[in-house]
């Protein structure tokens, strides 16, 4: 088990959008290097021994959140780390910057065009193969550990009907928190919270299918909000980079701005059908905005 400290249970404040009130559950206070649902997710490779590894293989983007806490969990543990990727930006090498950057310092080995780097290693003794995003099953025991917080909480607070809402990428963190919250007891006088969540790559058909492969059984899975329009993964939108600054002038916080200006343009488009209080998960990924930031200020100069 690796000693770092890790604030848990998440503090839970409230905040104003718009005039509307909302709980914020603060999961990007965590830690620096695994914040929000990267640091959920990854829980249980924090929390155990792994005698016999020596090293992690994984795949994705080359500015991902996870890959940068992957490869300070392969640093601190003295693993080696292979990351696959299928393009790296030219401009990105010649100016490393982001995760990207700071996972290269980790001494991660990113492999472009690595086809066979997504089976590459299963099953194989010494390595630990973690998927993209840390959609696996092993997320299920930082996800329990937060459903604990939250019903704990609900108690705490006489809180009878709770809605939670965050966005999904593989929708591994809503799948989970809602099956942990289904299992648990609250007390006789609350309700179960309800997990809604929004598909922020792909629709919501391949969310479904996602949320499938990690639990058969549907009444464990997260109701899913529909976008109001198609937006493509990581490409740049006015309405998104307003809606983070809205975030940012009204509450003093600074939200992650690949998932979080989707999940609130549907939380909002959505309020008014939500019965009870709202929750709104901060999974972190601020790490993000350090490359997402300068091409928002580059293509909207006119807007902030």
């Amino acid at each position: 088990m690796l000693n770092l400290k890790l604030l848990l249970p998440t503090p839970i404040e409230s905040i104003s959008i718009d005039g509307r009130s909302f709980y914020l559950k603060r999961d990007d206070f965590i830690h620096p290097d695994f914040s929000g649902n990267k640091a959920r997710k990854l829980h249980y490779f924090l929390a155990h021994d792994f005698p016999n590894i020596s090293k992690i293989i994984s795949y994705g983007s080359a500015q991902s959140n996870a890959m940068y806490s992957l490869s300070v969990l392969a640093h601190i543990r003295g693993w080696e780390f292979e990351y696959f990727v299928d393009h790296i930006a030219d401009y990105l090498k010649e100016n490393p910057h982001g995760n990207y950057a700071n996972a290269i310092k980790n001494g991660i080995k990113i492999i472009e065009n690595g086809e066979g780097g997504r089976e590459k290693g299963e099953g194989d003794a010494g390595i630990l193969f973690v998927e993209e995003g840390g959609r696996q099953a092993e997320a299920s025991y930082g996800l329990e550990i937060m459903a604990k917080e939250i019903i704990d909480w609900q108690i705490a607070n006489n809180i009878k009907k709770l809605n939670i809402f965050l966005p999904s990428g593989t929708g591994t963190t809503a799948l989970f928190l809602q099956k942990h919250l289904s299992l648990l007891h609250p007390s006789p006088f609350t309700l179960h919270p309800k997990v809604f969540t929004t598909p922020c790559v792909g629709d919501s058909q391949y969310l479904k299918k996602q949320f499938f492969m990690l639990e058969s059984d549907d009444k464990f899975h997260p109701t899913i909000l529909e976008p109001q329009k198609k937006w493509h993964f990581s490409k740049l939108y006015s309405e998104h980079y307003k809606i983070w600054l809205k975030l940012r002038q009204q509450t003093g916080i600074e939200f992650d701005m690949l998932y979080d200006p989707i999940g609130w343009h549907v939380l909002l488009a959505n309020i008014d059908d939500l019965d009870g209080e709202i929750m709104y998960i901060h999974q972190g990924g601020v790490l993000g905005n350090e490359s997402m930031l300068p091409r928002y200020q580059r293509k909207y100069k006119d807007i902030g």
